[in-house]
């Protein structure tokens, strides 16, 4: 169980930094190589995290971004949170995200999109 909140923990750290716009401690709870992906892509849009600071070094220019968890789900190693994401585009953007944790880093990160994939950083 305590494995459990030690994973929630870490993707809360996470968010925690993503509301703040603090990109390095952000980047900190993900591996060095980090792979996200935008389902239903099989090569992940973001590889490495030098490649998760550029993209989200732009995202985190908006001065009314924030992202709110629905619902989360703990799963052995795995964080599932159905998310609402604001200052990205005029409407909010629901997701679900799929954290996959291990040496407590974030390893690997898989979001689904209900109508449509999420508005793509430059070089992704």
């Amino acid at each position: 169980m305590s494995d459990n909140l030690n994973v929630s923990d870490i993707v809360q750290r996470q968010l925690e930094a993503y509301n703040a716009r603090d990109l390095e401690r952000f980047a900190a709870t993900y591996a060095d190589t980090v792979r996200i992906f935008r389902m239903p892509a099989t090569e992940p849009a973001i590889s490495g995290k030098a490649q998760l600071r550029e993209v989200y070094r732009q995202r985190f220019s908006s001065p009314s971004l924030h992202a709110e968890i629905l619902a989360r789900v703990i799963m052995g190693n795995k964080v599932i949170d159905h998310e609402r994401v604001r200052g990205i585009r005029e409407q909010p953007l629901e997701a679900v995200a799929v954290y996959e944790v291990a040496s407590n880093l974030i390893q690997a990160v898989w979001f689904f999109y209900p109508d449509e994939p999420f508005p793509a950083s430059k070089g992704t």
